[in-house]
């Protein structure tokens, strides 16, 4: 299985259990995270992204919400099934997220021909599966990722390691 992150960049306008929650329901909705996918604890996630733990749970509670995991004492929180009715999206989210990623790029220099390529090969592409967490150290932004996988395979991992 190759490895799914949710990355935070806490420079973002977008606040981080936000771009948890709408990184979290995109990887679901898309099918890269299936019916019944154990996801990580809320403190586990919290730690991988260096962030509260109460951040995260706010995420969950919000895919909760819009049924998208469950969580059940005992057995974790898992993925939940699909409704079978299509999704409609949130316009005033996606614009947010499109002005959010349009202001990024250009402060780094990239014109508006550049932004669009960017955007047309993320959309024709894999994700991105590059394993880090990226600190650049030289007061640049600051972007967090963490996995999010079954959890099984991450214990099986871990004791190969």
């Amino acid at each position: 299985m190759s490895e799914r992150a949710v990355r935070v960049d806490t420079t973002s306008q977008v606040p981080p259990y936000e771009q948890i929650r709408a990184q979290l329901a995109a990887l679901i909705r898309t099918g890269q995270l299936t019916d019944g996918e154990r996801l990580p604890t809320v403190r586990q996630l919290a730690a991988d992204l260096d962030l509260a733990p109460g951040t995260v749970a706010r995420a969950y509670r919000e895919l909760e919400a819009a049924e998208l995991i469950r969580t059940r004492r005992g057995a974790g929180t898992r993925v939940a099934a699909l409704p079978s009715e299509p999704h409609a999206h949130d316009a005033h989210q996606l614009g947010t997220l499109a002005r959010d990623f349009t202001s990024a790029a250009r402060a780094l220099g990239a014109g508006t021909e550049d932004i669009l390529t960017a955007v047309r090969n993320a959309l024709n592409s894999e994700p991105d599966t590059a394993p880090a967490a990226v600190d650049s150290g030289k007061g640049g932004p600051r972007t967090t990722e963490a996995s999010v996988k079954v959890t099984a395979v991450r214990h099986r991992l871990e004791r190969q390691a």
